[in-house]
């Protein structure tokens, strides 16, 4: 892993959605059992847990979008995304409690689609914001001809 990008969390525990973007890792150590779910793009996860009962609890993986996994607490994690090129876009995780992470199929199904819908229409209407305060920004040339300026000609009619 790159470890001149490597960033640390020591108490990291706000769940919601996150990136990290390829070249860089993070590092993460949870004060409680947590899960991470990946949304979008391939991961290597590294998991160091101590005392592990077996090696599957500790060492390399690899998550998929879609994919999940069950973080112990005090367990040190150290992910990078599989892609080097910055093209491919961020990897996107989400890292919550493992007392969230237990949602119900409507949960998952209405849910979680809901707050997505509902952050797509925040940034929506953000957006149109940012817009209508840019053409009233324009407004000064609409009234005075599109912004041309007139000749001393023109101003004499």
């Amino acid at each position: 892993m790159s470890s001149s990008a490597a960033s640390t969390v020591s108490s990291f525990r706000p769940a919601g959605g996150w990136r990290l973007h390829p070249g860089h890792a993070m590092s993460l150590r949870p004060q409680e059992t947590s899960v991470l779910r990946i949304h979008r793009g391939p991961v290597w996860v590294t998991l160091g847990e101590p005392g592990a009962p077996s090696p599957q609890d500790s060492g390399d993986r690899f998550l998929m979008a879609g994919e999940s996994m069950v973080v112990p607490a005090g367990a040190r994690l150290v992910m990078e995304p599989l892609s080097r090129r910055e093209s491919d876009g961020p990897v996107c995780f989400d890292w919550s409690g493992a007392a969230q992470a237990q949602d119900s199929r409507f949960g998952r199904e209405v849910r979680a689609p809901l707050h997505e819908a509902a952050t797509a229409f925040g940034q929506a209407a953000w957006a149109l914001v940012r817009v209508v305060r840019g053409l009233l920004g324009y407004s000064e040339f609409l009234v005075a001809g599109r912004g041309r300026v007139l000749s001393p000609l023109e101003c004499m009619r």
